[in-house]
């Protein structure tokens, strides 16, 4: 796995909201055998964003979870991420 070592969490409000806000990094969205996207930024604030439909391809695929990994880097992670998971949904790489 691309993310460091740690169990998914629910691609759910309840599980997004237990993230403290400004923590800033890049996560992953899918669903088993399947990654849908890979972003950055707020991670907290990113995903409540796409569980309200800001990119409709994700919801349409169905996710189940999510992972994170905050860092101050997260422009090449989000490119080099994209790039080796070739998610779904993202139209493209930065």
């Amino acid at each position: 796995m691309p993310f460091p070592q740690q169990p998914p969490r629910f691609f759910t409000r309840l599980d997004v909201q237990t993230l403290w806000p400004n923590q800033f990094g890049c996560y992953g969205i899918y669903r088993q055998g399947c990654w849908i996207y890979v972003g950055k930024g707020d991670i907290r604030q990113r995903l409540l964003d796409h569980l309200n439909g800001d990119i409709p391809c994700i919801i349409r695929q169905q996710p189940t979870n999510w992972v994170s990994v905050v860092t101050p880097y997260y422009d090449d992670l989000e490119k080099r991420l994209i790039n080796e998971l070739q998610p779904v949904c993202n139209q493209r790489v930065g």
